[in-house]
């Protein structure tokens, strides 16, 4: 008997001994949830994603204007007078780091610089942000400069080829604006959701 009462005395202690365990591994002090949810990386990834926004978007819009730039100087040689015509996809390419920009400035204005008030989830969803508008503004701008240089000298030959080189501009440029509204919404959800620590 004195041996079952010892062994079950040991099989409580034990039992208890871990449920103490698993209530201090749940418990989070205060502080280390604010060390967990508000880092210092934060900021960091929220300005890598403005930053990644402004310059794969300016790579596009430059890619997309000197490609159609050249395209626009042929027909200079070829066609003097269709060059106002011409220019659209260069003023297409141009509009794409405008894009970039956007996007960069929301982002940059919604990094918090208090303490504890920029969480992890906003700065890796601005990073997000970014990357979604930069990179579609890259895809853009590379496909209407290759488009935009091959109408326009196409242009310069066949004069009835300029509404088909508009449409194919047009679906170019809406990737880069597909981006810009993901990268928009992307930020909506950064900013309504809070880590907070009780």
């Amino acid at each position: 008997m004195s041996l079952a009462r010892t062994i079950v005395k040991a099989a409580l202690f034990v039992a208890c001994a871990a449920l103490v365990a698993e209530g201090a591994k749940r418990y989070v002090s205060p502080e280390a949830c604010k060390q967990r949810n508000y880092p210092a990386s934060a900021g960091f990834f929220g300005g890598l994603g403005a930053t990644v926004s402004l310059v794969f978007a300016n790579l596009g819009s430059a890619y997309g204007t000197a490609k159609a730039g050249c395209g626009v100087a042929h027909l200079g040689m070829i066609a003097p007078d269709r060059i106002m015509r011409g220019i659209v996809p260069v003023v297409m390419a141009g509009i794409l780091g405008i894009y970039g920009l956007i996007v960069a400035v929301i982002i940059n204005n919604n990094i918090k610089t208090e303490n504890n008030a920029y969480a992890s989830f906003a700065g890796y969803m601005h990073f997000g942000a970014g990357l979604a508008a930069g990179l579609s503004s890259l895809a853009a701008g590379l496909a209407i400069g290759i488009v935009g240089d091959t109408s326009v000298r196409a242009y310069g030959k066949q004069e009835k080829i300029f509404v088909a080189m508009i449409l194919m501009l047009i679906f170019a440029e809406a990737l880069g604006l597909y981006g810009l509204i993901i990268a928009l919404l992307m930020n909506n959800t950064a900013n309504k959701v809070a880590a907070g620590c009780a």
